[in-house]
């Protein structure tokens, strides 16, 4: 009886791929344009497009099926129209180059909209100076595979986003490379989604931005000389996990920015050249633990409305500051990290440092108040003033210390 079951269920799925029509489109086939074979084409059929360059104006997709694409096959949207817009579910559109939408102030003109859809895939696709790239409208279920985007932003209010999720959930990102948009990729009111493996680099403003989304996830990526890396902002529950933050420089550009985040974690991150490594504020029961901060100006900067963070177990290594503040107390926890400006003992060899690590300098709390107070960096009056400091503490906040300094690196 189960055996009848399960080949009742699977019955009419099998029948709906056997009966599937693969339709050709090209100069030398019977179909001339994309346009008439998604007319004849019924749910399920696959559409078979030829090298040459497809001028069509917006191509909509209403029915669920596969629209592939030959090697040079392009859709040009000839500045114009938006490219393909998606509004059917269990759509899948591979293999082509999709270049040239059309700019508009009122409209999100892209590339690839899917508008209220799920479980569609976007793979293997090359997006070449469209307004926006890939752009997400309440869609859910939905996969954005080993494609690149490439933009031509030139000021960030007349650019888009490289991939755009807008009110949508469950969604999977994986193996893109981003460049040239205003952010790499944006999500907005977005929950449960997945970034993996992706090169976002070269961005007008961030590499990755969050803004309202919960209970999300991004590994393994790699965010490189953007305006500034990643900004999660307004958002809770979001894991951070081994990602690259590197060469992320300017007058206001981080690694990181956190703002009105909670009980989220970064771990396993090497933040390398950024001009603030971690920049947090209002921050409340985020983990921060097993990181490498790496040659940073500013490896961590944690204002004072920040309370309950735990910083453990993170390696410390040639920053020019390891932590500033504008706080007067510490409502976090900072505690077995390693420290390379740690100059203390450890006499039972426990590989513990015996007296606590206080890693806010005299310099750096005077660089907060006055910021033209940089140009003394690397002096040797700054130098006295941070080893009288530690002798005799004063401006220092005192709380802001840790009592487990390691001796040596965490190995990651």
């Amino acid at each position: 009886m189960g055996k009848r079951i399960v080949l009742c269920f699977l019955f009419p799925f099998f029948y709906f791929y056997s009966s599937a029509t693969e339709w050709k489109v090209g100069g030398n086939e019977s179909m001339k344009t994309i346009h008439d074979a998604l007319a004849a084409a019924d749910s399920g059929d696959v559409i078979v497009v030829s090298e040459g360059v497809y001028r069509e104006g917006e191509i909509v997709i209403s029915k669920p099926l596969s629209l592939t694409g030959k090697k040079n096959a392009v859709l040009d949207g000839e500045m114009k129209y938006q490219v393909i817009t998606v509004k059917a579910s269990h759509v899948t559109i591979d293999g082509f180059i999709i270049q040239n939408s059309g700019y508009s102030d009122i409209h999100e003109l892209s590339g690839i909209r899917l508008e209220n859809v799920q479980q569609c895939i976007i793979r293997n696709n090359h997006l070449i100076n469209n307004y926006f790239g890939i752009y997400f409208a309440n869609s859910t279920y939905c996969s954005v595979i080993q494609n690149v985007i490439e933009g031509n932003a030139k000021t960030e209010s007349s650019s888009g986003n490289g991939i755009h999720l807008w009110k949508s959930s469950n969604n999977f990102l994986s193996h893109n490379h981003i460049s040239g948009h205003r952010d790499g990729i944006y999500f907005e009111f977005v929950k449960h989604s997945k970034i993996m493996a992706n090169l976002s680099e070269k961005n007008l403003r961030y590499g990755l931005h969050f803004m309202f989304s919960d209970n999300d996830t991004y590994r393994y990526n790699i965010f490189r000389n953007n305006g500034s890396g990643v900004a999660v902002m307004y958002t809770q529950h979001v894991f951070m996990s081994d990602n690259i933050f590197e060469n992320n420089w300017g007058g206001a550009a981080y690694g990181l920015l956190l703002k009105e985040i909670s009980y989220s974690e970064i771990v396993n991150n090497t933040f390398r050249k950024n001009t603030i490594g971690i920049y947090m504020e209002g921050s409340s029961k985020t983990k921060v633990h097993r990181n490498n901060m790496q040659h940073n100006g500013w490896a961590l900067r944690i204002l004072g409305d920040c309370s309950g963070d735990t910083i453990v177990e993170n390696n410390f290594s040639g920053n020019t500051f390891d932590v500033a503040t504008n706080a007067t107390m510490n409502m976090n926890y900072f505690h077995s990290n390693y420290w390379d400006h740690y100059s203390g003992y450890d006499l039972n060899h426990d590989q513990v440092g015996d007296v606590p690590f206080h890693p806010v300098s005299l310099y750096s709390k005077i660089t907060e108040d006055a910021p033209y107070a940089l140009m003394l960096l690397h002096s040797f009056f700054v130098d006295l003033m941070d080893e009288t400091e530690k002798v005799m503490p004063t401006i220092t906040p005192e709380q802001f210390r840790d009592d487990a300094p390691l001796m040596k690196p965490v190995k990651l």
